[in-house]
């Protein structure tokens, strides 16, 4: 008994910065109505920038094309702490004003799809960018030097650090501060009013644009702050560290977006309830080796969403339900048939290069369908599609290997398995959708990873899984070959097929009545359900094809990959797949083709001669900020809108050349 209240003790650290996190959160939202999922990751930068700054005496510049870092202390000098966090804390100041002006201040009357879009890339933009200007330099896995004292104190007869204690005190006064601040001060009352009603407090004489500015400079001071105090405990890694947001976003869900008290109580809870499962797995043998700590937000988020329905409070302001236009497809099987034959035979003529691009790309294209049935039909924003490939990939290994079941049965089963887990992390979209949909899939693609992805059992371990050959009528359609034979062609040729298939097949979804009444409840739901649409049966429809799709996409990547692990299908690939898709065009097929294209190792990459995945990451995250804010139809509504344009501009220079 003991122990166990000294690790909950001990979970007090990470239960701190879950807080302080959570409640940067329900200040950006109160201030512009957007759930920030790159908070914790503008935290990780701010804390990069700190450590940096104190050891090195150089600032990391965070803007793509320019020098990596700037000096700005001399050779050899070394900052005081103080210096570099006071110096740090102004950075953090100015970043969230310029992310708020040029990343959600555009974004205030997009509907969810739109910021949750532009709060990903930011998302992978700050990601990318600490991987590059942080590679080789220790920081990413050193635990960097602390401010607050370590030294173990005894407390109720047990040891305990003392930067645990101090970062609850910490977050104890923040959250009596903020809490005094928004509810008895002119600041926190007008930001109040502008969360109801952006109209009345404009005639009061406040400015919500002002408002919402000094918020979000606030909120990422505090993401900073946190980060870069427990980074000496838990270590600074951009991707774990950015990954805290969804702690974090529980933490907020149970305070309502609304209360500090309760977020910060809630997030002190999760990090000491997380503590505790870490413990108690090391002290259970019959407890699977699998992250159960990272499974506890999913819970609770579900919990909360399941009891409250929709999460996120209302505000005052209005928005405009703009979704990117999903064409009626008039034309569908000449032109697929048209583009497979021109891959097919690019397959068999092409170099090995070449060959592995179509590959890619038709893969891709395969999952990327899976977000355009959900979030592009639908409006339904899922973040775990790669999650639910994996499922069907390791699920395909397993029913191959252990119950002996041949291709094409053991894929087609698999993504039947991928099906079940969307199914059941799509619960709460029978009554929830936009932002509080994103959050409880992005804590299911983490829960997901780290329960199943990352059991021995189910995926080989650290030596991974072989992937068999697939094999039809004695015809051996793998893609192992010797030399310039790899890939082999019919391996092209077999995903070719799939996903031609699965294209018509969406698109004559979308032609008919189920694409319609798709559209439906992404318009209305309400108005739909009172023409004799069941938005229930259409939403869990949504998501039993898409995700049968990511688990068909993940048996095809299984086999390209012919040896696979639980990296092969993190989080942040969902992410970067969902860029890809809004950027080519998240509500049509050519769309998700566009996505398949401009993949890493597709087409394009191809084309261009391979390059940096980060710097294209990077650049994935600042398109799709600019176009979720500008041209939410994606790549593919520019093209049409450009043919649309073309005839008509040929028509008005004849009708002069005639008049």
């Amino acid at each position: 008994m003991t122990e166990n209240l000294q690790y909950l003790l001990l979970g007090l650290g990470g239960g701190a910065v879950i807080a302080a996190l959570g409640l940067g959160l329900v200040i950006g939202y109160r201030a512009s109505g957007v759930v920030n999922f790159a908070h914790a990751a503008l935290g990780m930068w701010i804390a990069f920038t700190y450590f940096e700054l104190r050891a090195r005496g150089e600032l990391l510049v965070p803007i793509l094309g320019l020098p990596d870092r700037v000096r700005v202390a001399p050779s050899g000098y070394r900052l005081s702490w103080a210096t570099a966090l006071g110096v740090t804390l102004v950075l953090a100041a100015v970043y969230g004003l310029i992310v708020y002006l040029l990343v959600f201040r555009p974004m205030r009357r997009a509907p969810a799809l739109g910021k949750v879009v532009a709060s990903l890339g930011l998302f992978l933009y700050l990601l990318a960018m600490a991987d590059m200007r942080t590679s080789g330099r220790g920081a990413a896995v050193a635990r960097p030097e602390g401010l607050l004292p370590s030294a173990v104190v005894p407390l109720a007869g047990l040891d305990i650090p003392q930067d645990r204690l101090w970062l609850t005190l910490i977050v104890v006064v923040a959250t009596g501060v903020l809490t005094v601040c928004y509810r008895w001060t002119r600041f926190g009352i007008a930001t109040r009013a502008a969360a109801e009603n952006e109209t009345g407090t404009v005639l009061l004489g406040y400015s919500p644009d002002r408002l919402a500015a000094l918020n979000w400079m606030l909120a990422t001071i505090l993401a900073g702050a946190a980060v870069i105090l427990i980074a000496p405990i838990a270590g600074l890694d951009p991707s774990t560290t950015s990954l805290l947001v969804v702690p974090a976003l529980a933490a907020a869900l149970l305070g309502g977006f609304r209360s500090f008290v309760f977020t910060a109580v809630a997030g002190l809870a999760i990090g000491m309830a997380q503590s505790e499962l870490l413990h108690l797995r090391s002290q259970w043998d019959w407890l699977p080796d699998i992250g159960l700590a990272h499974g506890l937000p999913f819970v609770l988020i579900i919990a909360v969403l399941a009891f409250r329905g929709e999460g996120l409070p209302a505000r005052g302001a209005i928005e405009i339900t703009r979704f990117p236009r999903a064409p009626r497809p008039t034309h569908v099987v000449a032109p697929s048939a048209a583009l497979a034959v021109a891959a097919i035979a690019a397959l068999l003529t092409l170099g090995s290069s070449w060959r592995s691009a179509i590959i890619v790309t038709t893969v891709i294209t395969l999952i990327a369908l899976s977000v355009v049935v959900l979030t592009g039909f639908v409006g339904q924003i899922s973040l775990m599609p790669m999650a639910l490939a994996g499922i069907g990939a390791f699920s395909m290994i397993k029913l191959s290997t252990s119950a002996g079941l041949p291709f094409p049965i053991a894929p087609l089963l698999a993504a039947g398995l991928a099906v079940i887990v969307g199914l059941t992390a799509g619960v709460p979209a029978v009554r929830v959708r936009g932002m509080n949909l994103a959050i409880a899939t992005l804590a299911a693609a983490v829960a997901v990873e780290e329960l199943v992805l990352r059991w021995s059992w189910f995926t080989g371990g650290l030596g991974g899984a072989q992937v068999p050959r697939p094999e039809l009528f004695g015809i051996d359609l793998g893609i192992q070959a010797a030399g310039d034979a790899f890939p082999r062609p019919a391996f092209g040729v077999l995903c070719v097929a799939v996903v031609t298939v699965a294209g018509i097949a969406v698109a004559n979804l979308r032609r008919g009545s189920t694409g319609l009444q798709w559209l439906a409840v992404r318009a209305n739901e309400r108005a739909a359900a009172s023409v004799g649409v069941d938005v229930r049966h259409a939403k869990l429809t949504a998501f039993a094809i898409s995700s049968f799709l990511a688990g068909l996409g993940g048996t095809l990547l299984a086999y390209e990959y012919q040896t696979l692990s639980a990296t092969s299908f993190v989080v942040f690939q969902s992410l970067a797949l969902l860029a890809l898709t809004y950027l080519g065009g998240v509500a049509s097929v050519p769309g998700a083709v566009i996505a398949g294209v401009l993949a890493q190792g597709g087409l394009l990459s191809a084309a261009m001669g391979g390059g940096s995945s980060q710097t294209q990451f990077a650049l994935n995250g600042a398109m799709l900020i600019l176009v979720a804010a500008v041209y939410p139809d994606g790549l593919d509504g520019a093209l049409r809108a450009l043919r649309t344009r073309l005839p008509t501009a040929r028509r008005a220079r004849s009708a002069h050349a005639h008049s």
